[in-house]
């Protein structure tokens, strides 16, 4: 899984970021590790059509982070 944090402009459509994102990550990869992916990926396509997007603001960013980091670790308080 591969988690991003943008800060945008509010005219610009989050799904236009996560394509275009999909697209340039795609094709860099494929140039440069194409012997390696062709042996795994044999579509056109390197990324799958699906994506979540969710805003979070008012929220520090080492608050996400902390979130982040802390969400595979068991809770202690639990019994």
């Amino acid at each position: 899984m591969f988690i991003f944090f943008f800060n945008t402009i509010g005219d610009i459509a989050l799904s236009n970021l996560v394509n275009n994102l999909k697209s340039v990550t795609s094709r860099k990869l494929r140039q440069e590790f194409s012997d390696h992916l062709n042996s795994f990926y044999w579509k056109d396509v390197l990324w799958n059509g699906s994506y979540f997007v969710a805003s979070c603001g008012g929220i520090t960013i080492s608050t996400r982070r902390q979130y982040i980091e802390n969400q595979n670790k068991p809770n202690s308080d639990k019994p």
